[in-house]
């Protein structure tokens, strides 16, 4: 998406400020407010807002809120007199009052969706699980997460970016998880067991001896059980966003009526397009998303899964509890985790990283569970999994011969 107001055009793909069609100078961060204010030009911004947005929610002074307001509307020929474009309201914030022409056409698209092919294998129990293969390159498989759909992910503008950037340098091995998306949607057992199960099942299919294994949120979890189990297929470990122990089974009282509070989300509006449920959602997942990422939330989730599996899916996944057996994880690890996340906090990225030997913590400047292509951890997160998987799936580490138990040395 590009937007368009005067001769200026913003395109957060590239990050770029185009004046005239050239390429005008602003600084990242004025970039950023810049595209926060034109994306949210219907309503008011407050200062609250733009702290979070661009700050991440570091405390910061009215006269730097100021200084970079002013760069912005400098960056765009407007002033604090004329206000053409950044109107100030006063006592409540700023908003965008310019006319802006969204642009979505097929060159701003990119190419084409790399092709997957779809198959399924039957799980230990019987469940058919739907995997998909794409790419080239080193494996890389993606453990199942809450909630996916194979076919519609791969033109989402909340996931197609983050497949198209994996899909560049690795071979991609993904499936939807029991209970939702192609995976038969009627199975009832969704024990941790299980869906180790469904994950052993789909790399036996796809015929990788050895991968890098990616396990993000709920992922997480089973990713960590998968590699104690098989210390040997495992090369490289990554893990983001996730947790050693579910949200219902922690300690902290507030980590457990959170997971109550989304059980009730989930009850009462899942999948209802421009409903306040998706806005209380996407608050929560990807407070940062515009309105086409944020609205695509209905979609998948209308087109994933029943309600009442998607309830009965959160349930289980927010009991997983891996404490047991996360120390006999030998796999070199990668623990990525958002400073801001609101699903899972940044202490339970420390956590996962405190209990596995020798492992790298990577904290990204975001309050997004998913990170977005449009803000700066887009680029942090990719090069940490970049350079922790080398081309040709080298070991991370230059003393680790590549032998499982090697990141114990």
């Amino acid at each position: 998406m590009r937007y368009r107001f005067g001769p200026y055009e913003l395109t957060p793909d590239r990050r770029e400020l185009l004046s005239a069609g050239q390429p005008a100078a602003i600084e990242p961060q004025v970039f950023d407010l810049l595209l926060h204010l034109v994306t949210e030009r219907e309503r008011i911004v407050s200062q609250d807002d733009l702290i979070a947005a661009v700050w991440n929610g570091r405390i910061v002074s009215d006269s730097a809120i100021n200084a970079r307001i002013s760069a912005a509307r400098a960056a765009i020929g407007d002033d604090g007199a004329r206000q053409e474009w950044i109107k100030t309201i006063r006592g409540r914030g700023f908003r965008f009052v310019g006319p802006v022409e969204a642009i979505a056409d097929a060159a701003d698209a990119g190419p084409a969706p790399e092709p997957h092919r779809v198959a399924f294998r039957r799980s230990a129990d019987g469940t058919r699980i739907a995997y998909a293969t794409s790419g080239s390159g080193y494996p890389l498989v993606k453990a199942g997460n809450w909630l996916t759909h194979l076919d519609h992910d791969a033109q989402s503008p909340l996931w197609r970016p983050f497949l198209d950037r994996l899909n560049r340098r690795f071979q991609l091995v993904r499936y939807d998880q029991r209970g939702n998306g192609l995976s038969d949607w009627d199975a009832r057992d969704f024990s941790l067991d299980r869906f180790v199960e469904d994950l052993e099942a789909v790399v036996d299919a796809a015929g990788v001896a050895r991968f890098a294994l990616y396990g993000a949120s709920q992922g997480a979890p089973i990713a960590i059980a998968y590699a104690a189990r098989h210390p040997e297929r495992v090369s490289h470990l990554i893990l983001h966003g996730g947790y050693e122990k579910g949200r219902l089974v922690r300690e902290a009282a507030p980590d457990r009526e959170q997971g109550e509070a989304i059980l009730t989300l989930i009850r009462h509006g899942w999948g209802r397009r421009g409903s306040a449920f998706i806005d209380a959602f996407a608050a929560m997942f990807i407070p940062d998303g515009d309105r086409e990422q944020i609205e695509s939330l209905a979609d998948l989730q209308r087109l994933t899964t029943s309600p009442e599996n998607a309830a009965a899916l959160r349930a289980a996944v927010d009991r997983f509890d891996v404490s047991g057996v996360i120390e006999s994880v030998a796999a070199p690890t990668l623990v990525l985790h958002a400073r801001s996340d609101s699903i899972h906090p940044l202490e339970q990225g420390r956590q996962i990283a405190s209990r596995i030997a020798n492992a790298e913590f990577v904290m990204l400047e975001s309050r997004n569970h998913v990170i977005l292509p449009q803000e700066t951890a887009w680029t942090a997160l990719f090069g940490a999994i970049e350079r922790f998987v080398p081309e040709g799936g080298r070991p991370p580490f230059p003393n680790q011969s590549g032998l499982p138990t090697s990141s114990r040395d």
